[in-house]
Order: structure tokens, then sequence, then C-alpha cells
């Protein structure tokens, strides 16, 4: 029989949280909802805290808890609110807590991250930007670590029971995005409208320009070597536009494994929440049919067309702080992009040449401390700012 699990629920009204807490919303005699973290969207919030009850809630802002509080009913029984960065790696690591699902985007999730494996929790995350720029700092704690993300589920549990040492190539697929066919010359023109709209998953804005750049699945192969501990030249990106293969291992003796379903986010959240169980009928959708799915397509990725996933290799081997940099260039210019002051194109071009200033500032020295990764993230919006004097936000 599976036991049940006290969680707290980091990003609870983003594209992660949401679905996590449908899942858990099937399952009340297994899962009990801690305390739910929160950015700016109350409202949201505001209903979930009336379905699970949670005791502590924590959100961006102290002066929006009146706000909350007004959405709430009277005499609602909320015990604590707490607010800032600081209160994310709180909830993290209450002693109260077995499990810790991180669905924040962005490096706001390294800290509490950290907190919550270093007190010994159980950590569900989809938060990349840890393993990307802290990835020698996470490692340690594997055994505690499981993978949100498809694909990561994918080879997750492709690895079950098996030893790393037996794995030849970790094949991480991708959907190629709304611009897989698109003619270079009209990438120059492309709005944020063209690129929020990805052919198959429905993600947060982010992690879906992400996607539109290939920068997405640079990420999850930086997050995939500190996962998995394989090498880089052992991961490779292939390009899948159906996204019904969520990835794939191959192993020395010839034999390759892969992991398959329907492109919906509930079904790597539910594995994670479950492990080692299965939940029965815990799926929401339609289970995928493979008679209904008669041509399934791979393809090596464009690299002259997705110069972002190159860029991240590239980070990913140089190590040290270049992962950290081309983490935070990435944020800051997708921000850019979307509130209309850069074009898409510009987003590797700015992110290649930071990352050229800064290894001539700071180096790649390797296995650096988290006070040094925190300065250089800083360094790099800062920089990126006085470079466009301000026309957007750090």
């Amino acid at each position: 029989m599976m036991p049940s699990q006290r969680l707290v629920i980091l990003g609870s009204t983003g594209s992660v949280g949401s679905q996590a807490l449908e899942v858990i919303a099937q399952y009340p005699q297994y899962f009990q909802v801690e305390a739910l973290a929160a950015g700016r969207n109350l409202e949201r919030l505001a209903a979930q805290v009336q379905q699970f009850c949670p005791k502590r809630v924590a959100i961006e802002r102290e002066e929006d808890w009146p706000r909350l509080k007004a959405l709430l009913p009277v005499g609602f029984p909320l015990e604590h609110c707490l607010a800032g960065p600081e209160a994310l790696s709180d909830l993290a690591s209450l002693p109260s807590v077995d499990t810790v699902l991180v669905g924040l985007v962005g490096l706001v999730g390294l800290l509490p991250t950290l907190a919550a494996l270093r007190s010994g929790k159980r950590v569900l995350t989809g938060n990349k930007e840890t393993f990307v720029a802290a990835g020698h700092l996470v490692a340690p704690y594997r055994s505690q670590i499981l993978p949100l993300d498809s694909e990561h589920s994918a080879i997750f549990q492709c690895l079950k029971g098996e030893a790393i040492e037996s794995v030849h190539k970790i094949y991480l697929t991708a959907s190629g995005g709304p611009f897989r066919q698109t003619a270079m010359e009209d990438l120059q023109r492309v709005c944020p409208e063209q690129a929020l709209k990805h052919p198959n998953w429905v993600m947060g804005p982010k992690v879906t320009i992400d996607s539109a750049t290939l920068m997405n699945k640079g990420l999850e192969v930086i997050e995939a070597h500190w996962l998995f501990g394989v090498p880089y030249d052992q991961i490779e990106v292939v390009v899948h536009p159906q996204s019904m293969v969520h990835s794939a291992v191959a192993f020395k003796d010839g034999s390759l494994m892969a992991q398959l379903g329907t492109a919906d986010m509930r079904v790597p959240i539910q594995v994670a929440l479950a492990h080692p169980h299965r939940l029965e009928g815990a799926y929401l959708g339609q289970p995928l049919s493979l008679t209904e799915r008669a041509q399934w397509t791979f393809e090596p990725p464009d690299w002259d067309r997705f110069p972002c996933l190159a860029l991240a290799y590239q980070a990913g081997r140089a190590g040290g702080l270049a992962p950290t940099v081309l983490n935070a260039a990435d944020e800051v210019l997708v921000s850019a992009f979307l509130e209309g002051h850069i074009g898409f194109l510009e987003i590797p071009r700015q992110i290649e040449h930071l990352l050229q200033v800064a290894e001539a500032t700071w180096g790649w020295k390797p296995e650096p401390e988290l006070a040094d990764i925190l300065a250089v993230d800083d360094w790099t919006r800062q920089r990126l700012a006085r470079e466009f004097q301000g026309s957007f936000s750090s």
C-alpha cells in the first residue's frame, strides 16, 4: 500500500504546480498539502487555499497579504502567511513535510531546492535552472530527487534498475517547437504570439519561448548531465515532432529502451508523486494508443536554426560559471522578447556575446561556490540592463 505524503508545492499557481494539484486532488487519501507558495496570481492561489486547506502560504510580496486574505472566506483558518524569497526556503525545510514539489521557473528555485535537500526532503522538481547553474551542488543529493519534466521522467523510468555504467547514450527528444520548418529569413520577424503557440505542450510563457529557441532542450541536456551523471558526449538531442516518445536510453549491449505517452505533463507528475508505486487510474486524459499513431518521425536538430542548443552544450562543457551566465542571460532576454523590446534572433546573439564577456571577466573556474553563482547571476542581469540602457526589466 502506498504511504501518505505531506507536501509543499512551490509555484502552485504556475503550469507545473497547477497540474500537480489536479493529480493530488484525485487522491486525498495519499496526499496532504501542508503549504503552498505562489507569486502574484492571488485569485488562483486563494482558490487553491480553499480547496486544499494548507497550514501555511507564501507569496512574493508582503503587501499582497491583505488582498489574499480578502479573497478567502471570512474566518478561514490559514495559520501562517509568509512573504519574500526566503519564505520559499522556510517552507521547503518544514519539519512536518515529507516531499517538496518545485514548480518554480528560474534561479529562484535554487535556494529552496538546496534547503529541501539539505533537510532530507524528497524533492520533485521541474526547475531545470537549479541544475544548470548549480548542478555540482545538487548532484550529491541525486537519490532524493525525482524529475517532473517529461524527458527526464522518461529517462528516470528507463534507467530504473539499471547501472549507469551500462548506458551508451541518452536520447532527449524535442518537438522542434513552432519554427521547426520556418524559413530562416522569416525568423527575423517572429513575434511573441507566434512563439507562444507550441504545437504539442501547454506550458508557461518562459518555457514555451525556450522551446521555440530550443534553449529548453539545451538546459535539459545540462540537467540530464547532473541528474544522471552522464557525460555530455553521451547525451544526444533528437527532434521528434509528434512528442509521443519522451526520451530513450541506449545501452552498451545494443538495447534501446524508450518511454512513450501522450503530451500531458500530469503523467510525469503522477509518476514522481507516486514513486516507487503506480497510481491506478490516476491518468486524467486519454491513454496513448499505438494503433492510432501510424507514423512517428525522428531527425537531428538543425543547429543553424537553433543556435541556443549549441550554446547550451558549449556552456555545459565549459562548466564553472558559464551555465549560470547562460541561464541568467536567457531569462532576461526571453522576458525582453515577450515585452517586445528585442527580436527573436537577438536572444542567441546576446547570449553568445555575454558568454564571451563573462569568460574574459570571471573565467570558468570549476565547481564555484554558491556565493559566486549568485554574484555572477546578478552581474549578468545588470550587464544586460546596462547594455540595453534600461529598456527592459531584468
